[in-house]
């Protein structure tokens, strides 16, 4: 089984990469981000025809969560994350697929630090943790999937000096991402490559894509039944570089 986190950056605008990737890789889960759709708007007979079973939480022109299955359709869980009853971002989406629970998730950027963007960020991930330990007490195959504007370690952006006073690495940042994979998640991309190294998401400005000045926010947070299960986990990297792609690369792990 091949999950993936996909942050599409405008599910309208990149529909035929998206399209594209599906027919090229034929990923059995696939978790999107950043719809920047409303419900009514989300291409959903185009999904369907590319052979995917689809759930959807969006919200007009930013945020928006999803989730697709290859022959089938998802069953929904849960639609928004609880703690925080003002909150109305269309930001995740749990669902169950053939006996594995995934969630889509979309965690706030936090820009500009510090701030009200940055102080709901913590808050967001609070509220993920308290979510994720509900999940694991649930001892089953689970899949935290998503872009979590977190950048965890040093040695997982191109340049620790250029992104030293962005919100995706304050030390509060990687402090809640790091507490929520401490609870007992495996981070899918970190096991595979321990020494760092890879970039999920390059920026379009800059040249960065063609200098190579990326880092990695889209992870993979295994459960420790699924993580068991872990057989490879990689990025996509190629389909970053077509024309008019998203400014993130196609994420996934594969279980047995």
């Amino acid at each position: 089984m091949r999950i993936v986190t996909y942050n599409v950056n405008g599910i309208k605008a990149r529909l035929p990469r998206l399209i594209e990737y599906l027919a090229g890789e034929q990923p059995d889960i696939v978790c999107l981000q950043e719809l920047k759709s409303s419900d009514e708007t989300f291409p959903e007979a185009d999904i369907r025809a590319a052979g995917y079973g689809a759930l959807w939480h969006g919200q007009k022109g930013f945020n928006g969560v999803a989730v697709l299955a290859r022959g089938a359709d998802p069953v929904e869980r849960l639609r928004g994350l609880p703690g925080e009853p003002g909150d109305e971002h269309s930001r995740y989406l749990e669902a169950e697929v053939d006996g594995l629970v995934v969630a889509s998730i979309y965690l706030p950027n936090g820009n500009p630090q510090p701030g009200p963007k940055f102080d709901y960020k913590l808050r967001w991930i609070d509220r993920l943790r308290d979510r994720a330990a509900l999940l694991l007490a649930e001892e089953r195959e689970v899949v935290l999937a998503g872009d979590y504007n977190v950048i965890p370690n040093d040695d997982d952006v191109y340049s620790v000096r250029a992104m030293a006073s962005d919100a995706l690495m304050q030390p509060e940042s990687r402090a809640g991402y790091r507490g929520l994979v401490a609870q007992g998640w495996t981070d899918a991309l970190r096991a595979r490559f321990p020494k760092g190294g890879v970039w999920t998401f390059w920026d379009y400005q800059a040249g960065a894509w063609q200098r190579d000045a990326g880092f990695r926010i889209d992870h993979l947070l295994l459960s420790p039944v699924a993580a068991d299960r872990l057989v490879d986990a990689g990025v996509d990297k190629a389909y970053r570089g077509r024309e008019k792609a998203s400014d993130h690369a196609p994420t996934w792990v594969r279980l047995r």
